[in-house]
């Protein structure tokens, strides 16, 4: 049965990937695509739905990101959000102006039509999230106005006729305190979809795919025992069962004891029926690593080694036709390849392999999932809580936690910081509270004062964030006591530390890793 899709347009707007997770809460597929997209491609998708995202720049400048006229005649149903909405009335016959009063933050929205089928049991004073400075001055013809606000006459338009309907807030942000009813609303009302897209469902499909894709060959899986690569390992083996070897590179940049763990839970002594394959690489990394400080020269160091590695262990294991890789859907979007957003990670290797790597085609069973989603759909497969709810751990490991130079000195110094911050975490019970949180290394030296002596020692800094969907982030509350005893553990227990920090960034505008 081939699965219901709604697709988002991006235009450069920085919700670009919350608005797609927002829909796949409906149970409803969703894929994001850049504006730049060409409408044949989406006329072959056929999508139950198109939703428009916001973005930085006014539609009526004339190189301003823009879409034909002719996406708004496919008879599909379509819903401007923020930007999107501009373009649309701007594109069909509305004028778009630069508004007198900026809106910005949570508003109040007074929805003029209750009966919309976009407002259906929306309260008629809803609290939504504004962002724009231009304003819906005229609607396009046939839209009538369904909700405004005390600055802005045009907070919603729509003409029901053509299933065309245009928000000017962001209902797809938290803030917005029904915004997800107002989605739900589109997809399943508006555009009639079944809301039967379900993890169940979903690994099921994928033992099929894998199973027909893969046939007799030889399957590499990339283990690195963090909660994507043990999925990704797990549903490959109730595939393909023995023709998978697990290859696990510890590159010296893992958490505290991680390798032996890794081990313990996947090698022989283990519960899963994989072919096993530990490569101890510690030093091969710490050297090419050596005298590096740029991060994205650091991760793409890592990231070639990892192939270098692999490329060593197929020839010892023999002819391998495929490689596993635990890329995610936010992976998929930050590495460039899906709408419109900025490269910002490198490290992944998605969307295919480089040239001088010999495998035959790669396998990445979990690129169209979130993060929350790979943990469902790890749960699906019988892998035990502990395993699918461990903290998050990127590709470079600590590679990405230490500023500056990589040395094995700084790598005990945060794995052991770490280790007492994910220790008292667990002690205060707000481990599963908490979206993730890890310790990581300045490159920042100052003076202290322990004992009698002065030290010249490293800063570590804190790190917590709440966060669903990986996307957006906020610093955590944690409590001071807490704070203040993994600071005090930290400066007496770890030999080059003689400060703690918190981090209090939110993402955007800075990211949940420190590099």
């Amino acid at each position: 049965m081939k699965r219901e899709l709604v697709i988002v347009i991006d235009f450069g707007g920085q919700y670009n990937q919350l608005v797609a997770r927002r829909v796949r809460e409906c149970n409803v597929y969703c894929e994001i695509y850049s504006y730049k997209t060409d409408l044949e491609k989406i006329k072959e998708m056929n999508p139950k739905g198109i939703i428009l995202t916001g973005g930085p720049n006014s539609c009526y400048e004339a190189d301003s990101p823009t879409y034909q006229k002719e996406l708004f005649e496919l008879g599909i149903p379509v819903l401007g959000l923020c930007y999107g909405a501009q373009l649309m009335m701007h594109v069909l016959g509305g004028k778009v102006e630069r508004a007198d009063v900026r809106e910005y933050g949570k508003t109040e929205v007074l929805i003029d039509k209750t009966s919309s089928k976009i407002f259906t049991g929306v309260s008629e004073k809803a609290i939504c999230w504004m962002s724009h400075f231009d304003y819906i001055s005229e609607v396009a013809p046939e839209f009538e106005i369904t909700a405004h606000t005390a600055d802005c006459p045009t907070a919603a338009a729509e003409c029901e006729a053509r299933k065309l309907y245009a928000i000017q807030f962001h209902p797809e942000v938290l803030h917005t305190e029904q915004g997800k009813d107002m989605l739900s609303n589109f997809v399943l009302n508006v555009c009639g979809c079944a809301g039967d897209w379900r993890m169940d469902s979903f690994v099921e499909e994928s033992i099929r795919q894998i199973r027909e894709k893969v046939g007799s060959g030889k399957v590499l899986c990339a283990l690195s025992g963090g909660v994507d690569s043990s999925v990704a390992a797990v549903l490959l083996s109730q595939a393909v069962g023995d023709q998978l070897t697990c290859v696990f590179v510890d590159h010296g940049l893992l958490r505290k004891n991680e390798g032996d763990e890794v081990e313990a839970v996947f090698g022989s002594e283990g519960n899963y029926d994989l072919n096993f394959v530990r490569v101890n690489a510690q030093q091969r990394f710490y050297d090419k690593l050596a005298g590096v400080e740029d991060p994205e020269a650091k991760r793409k160091i890592i990231g070639e080694e990892f192939i270098r590695v692999f490329e060593e262990e197929a020839k010892k294991i023999g002819a391998v036709d495929f490689l596993v890789q635990g890329t995610i859907y936010p992976d998929v979007v930050e590495s460039g390849l899906g709408g419109e957003s900025a490269v910002i990670k490198s490290h992944h290797n998605v969307g295919g392999l480089p040239d001088y790597v010999d495998f035959k085609e790669i396998i990445e069973p979990l690129r169209d999932l979130f993060k929350d989603e790979v943990r469902k759909a790890g749960l699906e497969l019988g892998i035990p809580e502990y395993l699918v709810f461990r903290q998050p751990f990127p590709g470079p490991g600590l590679g990405v936690r230490i500023v500056g130079e990589v040395t094995a000195e700084k790598v005990r110094i945060v794995q052991d910081a770490d280790a007492i911050y994910r220790e008292e975490i667990a002690n205060a019970k707000m481990d599963r509270s908490i979206g993730q949180y890890f310790a990581g290394l300045t490159n920042m030296r100052s003076v202290g004062v322990m004992g009698d002596e002065r030290t010249y020692d490293y800063a570590v800094a804190l790190r917590a964030v709440n966060t669903v969907d990986f996307m957006t982030a906020e610093a955590a509350e944690i409590p001071f006591e807490v704070l203040q005893k993994v600071m005090s553990r930290i400066i007496n227990e770890v030999k080059g530390v003689n400060r703690v920090f918190y981090d209090l960034t939110s993402k955007p505008p800075g990211t949940i890793e420190f590099e």
